[in-house]
């Protein structure tokens, strides 16, 4: 009688701790903007200037993003992320003096940016990972529903740790001071984004010289990828507008520090959705997800413009969270199955660089909006964003050809071509 085959699981692949690591190095990419807002703003006084500062950090990583992923997707993650990490800690460490001192305006902004500039791409890149070990190692009857489960927990991985890294912010601030959570940002940049860099799984995705062609920049352009951008952009926009509307909104109850908190409260079910997107069936198609949890974030949106008590606030920041969790979980496993060949990497940095860069604007107008014109009108900026989301479900789900029959058979053709 013949010996079943043995089928290894991803995580045979990857080792345990590939996840754990992956997941903490995550957590200063989802501190910094939050974490240079709320300093800014408790050192400052100014809610308009913490707003600009964050967005100072989201032009850096909007600047800096695409040309790591590039560099990664050509000379190895390695050589980027040991780096781009020690870099970042060292800024991040350094950025408290500079809110604490005198120094003008513009050149809070240039520190802020500078951060950005550095910021390790940790989960464009282990999105990059996972995808190239799943397309060349997944035997190929086991590769759509490990991508699938895949993509949902690295959305959730992402989701749960901007649940934390405000948490995180709060707790920290509130119980010793603003600028413990930006140094505590700073040694797990330095320590753990290290580690990360330096993880067996790194070398899964091989350097240019062992590659096949990559195929050409331009692609990058076709409207199947834009449309994608746009859509992880208006989340982006949702996601600044509400941290920072939420800010000003408990700023008014007297309890500006507790903003970061609250807006946790989103992620909650925001994670628990994103995993739970796995477990949909596969005739429930990307296209028809996208829409549908659309109209639920447009929804609660809407419901949120109207304000009211804080325990109001909270129950429509819970029912925000049922629709954007996986509506980006399904926006990068689209990204996963359209990245041009040998792109990986940069495809994923670029929705990454384009949903941290939305944020910061949005954080910056929002604030300012917030501040000089009224708290109302600022509440109402998640709504307008949260239709742009939808505006690009709608695009998406009637155009035809930009996707290959699975998931799966994307990922298994950019993992030959990676090899």
């Amino acid at each position: 009688m013949s010996t079943p085959t043995v089928r290894p699981s991803l995580i045979h692949h990857t080792g345990f701790w590939y996840f754990p690591v992956a997941f903490v190095a995550r957590l200063p990419f989802a501190m910094m903007t939050v974490g240079v807002l709320s300093l800014v703003v408790a050192m400052r006084g100014s809610v308009a200037l913490g707003g600009l500062t964050s967005a100072a950090v989201g032009l850096g990583v909007v600047v800096a993003g695409p040309v790591l992923g590039d560099l990664a997707d050509r000379y190895g993650q390695r050589r980027v992320l040991v780096p781009a990490g020690v870099a970042n800690g060292i800024l991040l460490a350094v950025f408290p003096l500079v809110v604490a001192s005198a120094a003008a305006e513009g050149v809070l902004l240039a520190a802020a940016a500078a951060i950005g500039l550095t910021g390790p791409q940790t989960s464009a890149m282990s999105r990059s990972r996972v995808m190239v070990l799943i397309g060349e190692r997944v035997h190929a009857a086991r590769r759509e529903r490990t991508f699938s489960r895949a993509m949902a927990y690295e959305s959730a991985a992402d989701e749960t740790a901007f649940v934390i890294g405000p948490f995180v912010v709060g707790v920290l601030a509130a119980l010793i001071a603003p600028w413990a959570p930006i140094a505590g940002a700073a040694v797990l940049s330095l320590v753990f984004v290290t580690a990360f860099a330096l993880h067996p799984t790194g070398r899964a995705v091989p350097e240019r010289a062992e590659r096949q062609a990559m195929a050409p920049l331009r692609e990058l352009r076709h409207p199947r990828i834009l449309v994608l951008v746009a859509a992880v952009s208006g989340i982006g926009l949702f996601f600044g507008s509400t941290l920072t509307s939420l800010t000003a909104f408990m700023e008014a109850q007297g309890a500006p520090e507790a903003g970061a908190l609250l807006y946790g409260v989103m992620g909650v079910g925001s994670a628990v959705l994103a995993l739970g997107v796995a477990a949909l069936p596969a005739r429930f198609a990307l296209r028809w997800r996208l829409v549908v949890f659309a109209i639920v974030l447009t929804a609660s949106a809407g419901a949120y413009t109207v304000g009211g008590s804080v325990v109001t606030v909270t129950a429509v920041l819970c029912l925000m969270g049922v629709g954007v969790g996986p509506s980006l979980v399904t926006l990068f496993s689209l990204a996963g199955a359209r990245a041009p060949r040998g792109r990986t990497a940069t495809t994923m940095t670029i929705l990454a660089s384009a949903l941290t860069l939305a944020q910061a604007v949005s954080s910056s107008v929002t604030g300012a909006v917030a501040e000089s014109v009224s708290l109302s009108t600022a509440m109402a900026f998640p709504v307008a964003a949260a239709l742009l989301v939808l505006a690009m479900a709608a695009v998406n789900a009637t155009a035809r050809g930009w996707d290959p029959v699975t998931p799966a058979a994307g990922i298994g053709a950019g993992a030959r071509s990676a090899g």
